[in-house]
C-alpha cells in the first residue's frame, strides 16, 4: 500500500510540475519584429510553492542580427521577472537593418 502511495505522489508531482511550466510559456509580444525562436521561461519553484502568478513585462534591445543585446524589466513580480529575463535573453528575432526595442509580456499562472 505504501509503495502505491509513493508512485501516485510521483505521478501527481510530475503532472503538476509539467503543467506549471506549460502555463508559464504563454507570452505576448507587442514588438514590431517577428520572433523566430522562443525559449520558454522556467517557472520558479518558489513561485509555484507560493501559488504566485502574474504578468512580467520586459523590453529587449534586439540587434540587427536578431539576438538580444540587453533586457530591462518594465513590470512584474521580481521572482517571476528573473525567469522572464532568463528566457527572453535566449530568444531570437528575425534580422533587421537596425536594432530595435521589443516589448514582451510573459504570463505566469500557478494553475
Amino acid at each position: 500500500m505504501q509503495r502505491h502511495s509513493v508512485v501516485m505522489l510521483l505521478i501527481l508531482a510530475l503532472f503538476f510540475g509539467c503543467h506549471a511550466e506549460c502555463v508559464a510559456q504563454q507570452d505576448l509580444s507587442a514588438g514590431s519584429r517577428r520572433i523566430v525562436n522562443k525559449v520558454p521561461p522556467e517557472y520558479p519553484r518558489m513561485a509555484r510553492d507560493m501559488n504566485l502568478g502574474g504578468t512580467v513585462r520586459v523590453e529587449a534591445l534586439v540587434a540587427g542580427n536578431g539576438s538580444v543585446r540587453s533586457i530591462e524589466i518594465r513590470g512584474g513580480h521580481p521572482l517571476l521577472a528573473a525567469a522572464a529575463v532568463g528566457a527572453v535573453s535566449k530568444w531570437k528575432w528575425e534580422p533587421a537593418v537596425h536594432e530595435t526595442r521589443e516589448t514582451v509580456e510573459l504570463k505566469f499562472s500557478p494553475r
